[in-house]
């Protein structure tokens, strides 16, 4: 790099999060490193300005920080202030989903300020691709790479597709860690009940599925940067739960990339990189692509603790090379 570059990150709350285990944390630590200016501001301060002769368009209420790997004492910051987002360089967007009205106005506000050069700033991912990307709709521009998939409101066509299939999977579209899943199998007598009480609460259609047995030896996470695959850890559920996400109890475990894997992402690789999905992670059941997270992804901490790697430094990479081109 010719020069440091001023990061802001937006975040939940940094006080909080699992320093072992947290990609925004990782990404932050690689960025001070490197000698980057680093801010931090949750997006509920987040503020777009109009009709005034001076200041940014997109400004929020950001404080100065230093992180470091300490448990209880991982990150220090100065007083908060009104940060002017079109004077940094880029722009970390990585508050986790759901992905609602309020994710979706932040893509909105992050659009005015999002590119290089004067006034402007990185945003990563780009704004107007995750907002017209959605984790679980993305993939279906990708059907030969899916197994069976039905997104509905139609309660008639969800049960034909299980009088179909059998043995499915039922999920939320805009959730995320795997909170809303469910699996239904043949002798399940709840799915009537579980669609009666989905849509008392909700306009939004579900996702559903067909169920992989091949979840069970693991759901492979692929960290894609810049469209390129740089690894992948495995995520095994827990004895009893057919979620394999971490956050409900999933087991990381090394893997290796096969390949139809590579041919997964060889696939997607080049959408991702001309839209500006500089940090990816995908979800391979089997043989079979199932989700492709933009908005806020994991797994940068375990996939360097299993391939010795620095995930955070490519990504850092790619995002400065797109900085100064």
């Amino acid at each position: 790099m010719s020069r440091s570059l001023r990061v802001a990150v937006q975040m939940d709350p940094l006080e909080y999060v699992n320093i072992d285990g947290d990609s925004t944390f990782a990404m932050m630590l690689e960025a001070q490193a490197r000698g980057y200016e680093l801010w931090v501001y949750p997006v509920t301060t987040l503020s777009l300005v109009e009709g005034q002769d001076k200041g940014g368009r997109v400004q929020a209420r950001a404080r100065r920080v230093e992180v470091r790997r300490e448990r209880g004492n991982h990150a220090t910051f100065g007083e908060e202030q009104v940060l002017d987002l079109g004077q940094t360089d880029v722009i970390l967007m990585r508050q986790d989903p759901p992905f609602d009205m309020g994710y979706i106005t932040a893509t909105h506000i992050l659009e005015h300020v999002h590119g290089v050069g004067e006034g402007r700033s990185l945003v990563v991912n780009d704004p107007v691709a995750v907002r017209n990307a959605p984790e679980k709709l993305l993939v279906t521009h990708f059907p030969h790479l899916m197994p069976p998939t039905l997104v509905t409101w139609d309660t008639r066509e969800i049960l034909a597709f299980r009088e179909k299939y059998q043995d499915i999977i039922v999920k939320p579209l805009y959730g995320n860690g795997g909170s809303g899943i469910f699996r239904i199998k043949p002798d399940d007598e709840n799915l009537g009940a579980l669609l009666e009480m989905h849509f008392a609460r909700s306009r939004e259609p579900l996702m559903i599925q067909r169920y992989e047995p091949a979840v069970r030896q693991g759901d492979k996470r692929i960290i894609l940067v810049d469209g390129e695959a740089i690894g992948a850890i495995n995520r095994v559920p827990a004895t009893g739960e057919a979620r394999s996400n971490m956050h409900v109890g999933g087991r990381a475990m090394s893997v290796e990339l096969t390949p139809r894997d590579r041919e997964i992402c060889e696939s997607i690789g080049p959408y991702l990189r001309d839209h500006g999905l500089i940090f990816t992670g995908i979800d391979v059941i089997g043989n079979w692509l199932t989700e492709i997270n933009v908005t806020s992804p994991t797994g940068l901490q375990e996939l360097d603790r299993f391939d010795g790697i620095n995930s955070a430094g490519l990504i850092w990479d790619a995002i400065e090379r797109r900085v100064l081109a």
